[in-house]
């Protein structure tokens, strides 16, 4: 198993690092051109970015932290807060958080950026579900017990859905309505956006779910749901940011 948690590490130091070049190019433009939907893609994808590091942190701590409840899933909680904190680090709870918030702020962005104002009704189911989601990934959480993952993954998921979902119809939607080649780019390039943010928590759900049924672990699946992630930020940048900015 550790050869496969470095792998994960070492494969993941690599999504990190050029997920960070095009962070850091998205914060340029918005420096430059201070335009607030720029500002809410760059907070999305940094919420993306610190889920990836918390679960290359959990690589780490599992190879090289040297404590022994950690890398031994079969020693007990110690049940002090540092073992509370790391233990949520190990098991991917603390990505869900940062996922969690990600997830909230691309509905957000979508209500901005099609400017149809918020429905009040939807916009407390969203708010809640978002608290909910956050909250079981933190406190519901019994080490070992990969179903809680599975419904984790799954709440995490259904999330995803119901925000990119809409996203994904409502940009599909502006691009083939508008002839401004500029704006059917940037609305393109959105919907791709949103393919690829929904395949990453399925490719997640699908590992746990392999796991579940008895399967090692780090799958095909789970490697995939991070390149996804890079795909929907090179997909944003390429297509809205960076054209956005040029005009």
């Amino acid at each position: 198993m550790t050869d496969i948690q470095f792998v994960g590490m070492v494969f993941e130091t690599f999504i990190i690092l050029i997920a960070l070049i095009f962070l850091v190019l998205i914060l340029m433009k918005y420096y430059e051109k201070k335009h607030q939907l720029t500002l809410y893609l760059f907070l999305i994808f940094l919420s993306y970015i610190i889920a990836i590091v918390f679960s290359w942190l959990s690589k780490v701590f599992i190879l090289y932290s040297g404590i022994d409840y950690v890398y031994n899933s079969i020693l007990p909680d110690p049940g002090t807060p540092l073992s509370w904190i790391l233990l949520r680090i190990i098991d991917f709870r603390m990505s869900f958080v940062f996922l969690s918030i990600g997830i909230y702020l691309s509905y957000i962005f979508k209500v901005k950026v099609f400017g149809k104002g918020y429905n009040k009704v939807l916009r407390i189911i969203i708010t809640l579900y978002a608290i909910f989601t956050a909250g079981f990934a933190l406190f519901v959480y019994q080490r070992g017990n990969t179903l809680y993952d599975v419904y984790a993954f799954l709440f995490i998921f259904i999330f995803m859905a119901l925000i990119y979902i809409p996203f994904f119809i409502e940009s599909f939607k502006s691009y083939k309505g508008t002839d401004n080649k500029v704006f059917k780019t940037a609305f393109l390039s959105l919907a791709i956006m949103a393919i690829f943010f929904i395949l990453v928590p399925l490719s997640f759900l699908i590992d746990r779910i392999l796991i579940l049924a008895g399967g090692p672990g780090f799958s095909l699946f789970y490697f995939l749901a991070w390149i996804f992630v890079i795909f929907a930020i090179l997909g944003a940048y390429f297509g809205y940011i960076r054209p956005k900015s040029e005009k």
